[in-house]
């Protein structure tokens, strides 16, 4: 490197299982990444709650401390990798304020007060980058932002959630029960000791906000996600979407909607909005995204020019979120180099969020009815009745015997695929058939995409 080669000080806030990660490969491939960006990036320090804690990844301990403002303060770029709201924001918000770049992983952050960050970020003209809040390794934020600028997409659909893709995965492929699954994800570690955030689908969500946030060009919220996780998804469920030739997933949807007319609320005279949800859904086998197996993550992109798009690869781990988060800071480590200003979002309006009743989409319903005849006549006409029309419908009789041997009273399976309909239109459907004197129960009600 020549003589004159700047330094910037690297402030590393975490350092669990990615942040070691992004440490060892700032000291070991100093020389490279120098070569890269332009500049040095001295890893001023790291801060953490206790310096004597365990790692998995050994460095030097005078890079430790318990003063993260101060280490902050004296940073050029900041990298944020603890997690959670607090004291995370708080120190992100004190880099911006002393004019550093921000690099950061922290999705639940990002989709509480995501906003009010990129705000004050664009005000001080410093980088906020968050590559690695996302899909792990894979490469998603900054396509969207920089490689689709030209175009418009339409629709992001992503197994965004490692864990729960491995669970339903695991119940797909071995025919294991739902907690069985999530046992083996605790044991393998693609688990966390309480998975309420993967499995309630919060994580996603999440995420999910994020994707929209830089699809549309319009700033969404957690608050602003649909969020349904898979604890209600059963064997039997995946069993007979298997029979079906279909595969459940745990998605994140964002979608562009024509806004419905009168849309009930204020919409700023837009003819279209957005929907965003997380859901268990059924996939076709065939569908790109049936094939993402273990604790993988993908993501499927539709855009107007482009077409359909697939991103693939490791959602999780210290090394592979590692390597996302270090691609953010040698890309804005160049832009300090460079001159120029910081960049975080490009927001050109206001979209108005949909609520997930402006949605169209496809229902399978599992229905425990009484066997006996006009049972289907029943549930068809209700159908009609509701501007519903039935695709598929499946029976399996289950008939008790009685005290002779016979075949007594018995009760019937029913697995229905609905064609494409409004989402109010199919949760009346759903409504209705609850309040039908044959059926006993409705067992099931998951989405079907990509049909």
């Amino acid at each position: 490197m020549p003589a004159e080669t700047r330094t910037l000080k690297v402030a590393l806030l975490g350092a669990g299982n990615v942040g070691s990660q992004v440490a060892r490969i700032l000291l070991e491939d100093a020389d490279s990444l120098a070569a890269r960006t332009g500049a040095r990036l001295e890893l001023a320090g790291i801060a953490v709650r206790n310096i004597d804690a365990p790692r998995d990844v050994e460095l030097p301990r005078e890079l430790f401390t318990t003063d993260a403002s101060a280490l902050v303060r004296g940073a050029d770029v900041v990298i944020e990798l603890m997690g959670g709201l607090e004291p995370a924001r708080a120190l992100i918000l004190e880099a911006i304020e002393h004019g550093a770049t921000v690099v950061t992983g922290n999705k639940a952050l990002l989709a509480v007060d995501g906003p009010s960050l990129y705000e004050k970020a664009d005000a001080a003209g410093v980088q906020l980058s968050y590559e690695a809040a996302v899909a792990g390794a894979i490469p998603i934020l900054r396509p969207i932002r920089d490689s689709l600028a030209g175009d418009k997409i339409t629709r992001v659909m992503g197994i965004v959630n490692g864990t729960t893709n491995f669970i339903l995965d695991q119940m797909d492929t071995t025919g294991a029960p739902f907690a069985d699954a999530l046992a083996q994800a605790t044991r393998l570690g693609y688990a966390e000791a309480d998975p309420t955030a993967d499995i309630e689908g919060h994580d996603a969500a999440a995420k999910g906000a994020i994707l929209a946030s830089l699809s549309f060009h319009t700033r969404f919220a957690l608050e602003d996600v649909h969020c349904q996780g898979i604890t209600s998804v059963t064997a039997a469920d995946v069993a007979a979407a298997k029979d079906a030739g279909f595969v459940i997933k745990l998605l994140a949807i964002a979608e562009k909607l024509p806004v419905p007319a009168p849309s009930g609320k204020d919409d700023g005279g837009h003819s279209s909005g957005v929907s965003v949800r997380v859901h268990p859904t059924l996939l076709p086998r065939e569908h790109p995204l049936a094939a993402v197996h273990g604790a993988f993550n993908a993501v499927f992109i539709e855009a107007e020019s482009a077409g359909q798009l697939m991103f693939y690869g490791q959602g999780a781990g210290g090394t592979p979120t590692a390597s996302a988060v270090l691609g953010d800071v040698v890309s804005a480590a160049r832009r300090l180099v460079l001159g120029g200003p910081g960049r975080t979002e490009t927001t050109t309006g206001v979209l108005p969020v949909l609520g997930i009743e402006a949605v169209t989409t496809q229902y399978y319903i599992g229905l425990d009815a009484a066997d006996q005849p006009g049972v289907l006549a029943k549930i068809s006409a209700l159908f009609a009745e509701h501007g519903v029309s039935i695709e598929t419908m499946r029976q399996t009789v289950h008939r008790e015997r009685d005290a002779d041997g016979d075949g007594g009273a018995g009760s019937a399976e029913l697995r229905i695929v609905t064609h494409r309909a409004s989402e109010a239109a199919l949760a009346a459907t759903v409504q209705a058939i609850k309040g039908l004197d044959i059926i006993n129960s409705v067992t099931s009600v998951l989405r079907v995409e990509g049909v």
